[in-house]
């Protein structure tokens, strides 16, 4: 009987903390972000660096 007691109270708190992380897990979503992006809007970046000076360490 106290076998079954236990099983019973561990199911049931790992139900209650699946549960509390399938709600937590919904609102961190964000909420700002576009869903449907209409138009065809790129951003050009330059990804070559602005080098000033070259250096070598020996």
């Amino acid at each position: 009987m106290m076998i079954f007691i236990l099983a019973s109270g561990y199911l049931f708190t790992i139900y209650l903390l699946l549960a509390l992380a399938k709600r937590t897990g919904n609102k961190t979503t964000p909420s700002n972000v576009a869903l449907n992006h209409k138009g065809n809007h790129t951003q050009e970046v330059s990804v070559t660096p602005n080098v000033t000076e070259a250096s070598s360490l020996r």
